[in-house]
């Protein structure tokens, strides 16, 4: 995972709004804290390393923070070998970078999709119920807990593919995420919710709630909705190429935004805020913030390394 050095960008010729990348995310594991990174490469599954491992129960359901906030306090750490996992009150649990050939196969659920996994051992379970499954709130039900990994061997002849409606017939392959390989949001929409948590008298939030990969600056409260997508200049196989990010489905928010990622706690007033002004007609009236989106054919199998501070472009959405 090491990075490019940073360079000087200019805006990008040939589109009608320009901006920069003003953070990058990086979720290691399913609805645990993110990692805040200068650089990230952008494969076809998304940015590497995001949503590679889940939480499942006893019955390989997929786990979040919708049944336990506590999740939110779980902090990943990831260099190119290992996987770490940090909690209050626990040691750190430390994991290969990939799981090793004798671990287990198995298939796990997100929402309406089996998806390959692997599980990465008994240490881990061991863990996870020391941070999560005894805690006097979790349910009955998720007091045994597993961490699996996506299992990139199997996916290859049993991909995950994003729903065709929303990515107009282009095969789009993720990992554990909702259903899309990257969620864009910008620092503009979150200071419009800002403002309006101010005006109602409730304290500010951060970017972190909504779990985006990429958090784009230099644009106007929700551009995202109205942008097409991204063209971002990058450097692959030693030339310049222009990678494109469709920016196709609104992401429709659930209770997640309303967990304090500083200490688990659960509120209302941001889901109250978003429903006063983002009732989204394309998602039939869902709270949204934020869209989904994907590369676009063409992107290297390698993929390509995007950075803090990189410009893009994008042209509007006309339907």
């Amino acid at each position: 995972m090491n990075s490019p050095r940073t360079t000087t960008t200019r805006a990008l010729s040939g589109f009608d709004a320009h901006g920069h990348i003003g953070q990058l995310w990086v979720h290691p594991v399913k609805s645990c804290a993110g990692v805040r990174v200068p650089a990230a490469r952008l494969l076809p599954t998304g940015l590497e390393g995001d949503r590679e491992w889940m939480v499942v129960d006893a019955e390989g359901e997929f786990v979040s923070q919708r049944e336990l906030p506590r999740m939110a306090l779980v902090q990943p750490r990831l260099d190119d070998t290992h996987l770490y996992l940090d909690a209050p009150g626990q040691p750190t649990l430390t994991l290969p970078r990939r799981a090793p050939r004798t671990a287990s196969p198995m298939k796990v659920r997100v929402w309406d999709d089996a998806v390959p996994a692997l599980d990465v051992g008994d240490a881990a379970a061991d863990w996870l119920a020391q941070c999560l499954g005894q805690h006097p709130d979790t349910p009955t039900g998720l007091r045994q807990l597993r961490l699996v990994q996506f299992d990139i061997a199997r996916a290859a002849t049993q991909p995950r593919l994003s729903t065709a409606k929303w990515t107009s017939g282009q095969v789009v392959p993720n990992q554990f995420g909702d259903g899309f390989p990257v969620l864009v949001a910008s620092q503009a929409s979150l200071d419009e919710l800002n403002a309006r948590l101010h005006a109602e008298g409730q304290a500010a939030v951060d970017m972190r709630r909504f779990r985006p990969n990429l958090v784009l600056s230099g644009v106007d409260a929700h551009d995202e909705d109205r942008l097409e997508g991204l063209g971002i200049d990058v450097e692959a196989d030693g030339s310049p190429q222009r990678v494109f990010v469709a920016l196709t489905k609104p992401c429709a928010r659930c209770p997640i935004p309303d967990v304090n990622p500083d200490t688990a706690d659960r509120g209302t007033a941001v889901g109250d805020a978003l429903a006063a002004y983002r009732r989204d007609p394309r998602l039939n009236g869902a709270i949204t913030f934020g869209m989904n989106g994907f590369a676009q054919t063409g992107l290297p199998a390698a993929g390509v390394w995007l950075r803090e501070g990189q410009a893009f472009g994008g042209n509007w959405r006309f339907d």
